[in-house]
């Protein structure tokens, strides 16, 4: 129980149904740092808005101290992750370490028959066990974060919310008197809520925002910049660059080098990506056989459309994914999640493609 309506709402639908409900919050921040705070799960007013709900339930509530483990397990891998030069999703990382990793285990040790969340994904019963689904709601589906979700997890795992859109959860609320009904939704990285990561990566790694330089796709030197961690694929703004110097052209950031702290730039069609390589790929299911590869639809960032595509593993958890169209904006870091209608079948983390590759350059 983050909080929020959403969980909220799971823990509310699960007691109605008769179900022994236990409400678990997990505390990500300093206690005396987070009490006053808002907008951000499993913090300050959070953990407070949690407890009232429970109490208006009637199930027992418990805070359990995950300070130590959410810093070792998102937020410095976060933090190297910029510093690679990577745009990273750090709340795949805490569902998949933090949430279905260490509370899955604690609510084993309690002797749950489940771990219920308020996450927007179906979960559907196949002819090879449970599988995953988007949820109902396209607008609230977070499959794409939860690629990285094990069979073993998915077993254990309920997701009363996967059929439900947001605006009934959210009269659900009202109807129980519920005080998160109107809570508005936290829209960044919870242990980000002001959304500038720069400042974030330098406090936990002083000295990252090293200067380089900023190079034209065709090897044009056209200024500097005062850090990698403040750009990512595919950002139009911001830049400092003035269209007029570069034949008018309005200009995108193609890929970042940090070894050599340059900042390359371009045109939107220098974007354009038709391969991509994924590594510590999860897959759902049975493995395919191979052969002709697997024809599949994915998604490439958390909020782009799924597009088609065939899929090749390579037996040794990575993958290569060849799209049908080129892409635009596919950033090292993010995941790329496969699809096959509404089930999701796995993903992976996207890796420096080879045009992007530094020793190229």
């Amino acid at each position: 129980m983050s909080g929020g309506v959403d969980s909220s709402v799971a823990a509310a639908l699960l007691a109605q149904a008769g179900y022994e409900v236990v409400g678990i919050t997990l505390q990500l921040y300093d206690h005396g740092a987070a009490v006053g705070r808002k907008g951000a799960c499993c913090a300050g007013q959070d953990i407070y808005d949690a407890k009232r709900v429970a109490d208006r339930l009637g199930i027992d509530h418990y805070v359990l101290d995950y300070e130590s483990r959410f810093r070792s397990a998102v937020i410095e891998e976060f933090a190297d992750s910029y510093l690679a030069g990577e745009t990273p999703i750090p709340c795949v990382r805490c569902n998949e370490r933090v949430k279905f990793g260490d509370l899955l285990g604690t609510a084993r040790e309690l002797g749950a028959a489940a771990l219920a969340t308020g996450h927007y994904v179906r979960r559907l019963e196949g002819s090879d066990g449970p599988e995953l689904h988007r949820a109902v709601d396209p607008a609230r589906d977070q499959s794409y974060f939860l690629f990285a979700t094990t069979g073993a997890q998915l077993d254990y795992l309920r997701f009363p919310l996967g059929g439900l859109e947001k605006p009934q959860t959210r009269a659900i609320a009202e109807r129980l008197g519920l005080g998160v009904a109107a809570k508005p939704d936290s829209q960044d990285i919870c242990f980000v809520p002001s959304g500038r990561y720069a400042e974030v990566v330098e406090k936990l790694r002083p000295g990252a925002a090293e200067p380089g330089d900023i190079v034209h796709v065709d090897g044009r030197l056209l200024g500097r910049h005062g850090g990698l961690l403040n750009y990512t694929v595919g950002q139009r703004r911001g830049i400092g660059i003035s269209e007029s110097q570069v034949d008018g052209e309005p200009l995108y950031v193609v890929r970042l080098e940090p070894a050599r702290r340059r900042l390359v730039v371009g045109p939107k069609a220098a974007l354009g990506i038709t391969a991509v390589r994924l590594g510590a790929v999860n897959w759902l299911g049975s493995i395919p056989a191979g052969g002709e590869g697997e024809a599949v639809e994915v998604k490439l960032r958390s909020m782009s459309a799924p597009v088609p595509a065939r899929l090749w593993l390579d037996g040794q958890g990575g993958a290569r994914v060849d799209l049908d169209q080129p892409q635009l904006g596919v950033a090292p870091g993010q995941a790329c999640v496969f699809y096959r209608g509404s089930r999701v079948l796995g993903g992976g983390w996207i890796r420096r493609n080879e045009p992007q590759a530094e020793a190229a350059a």
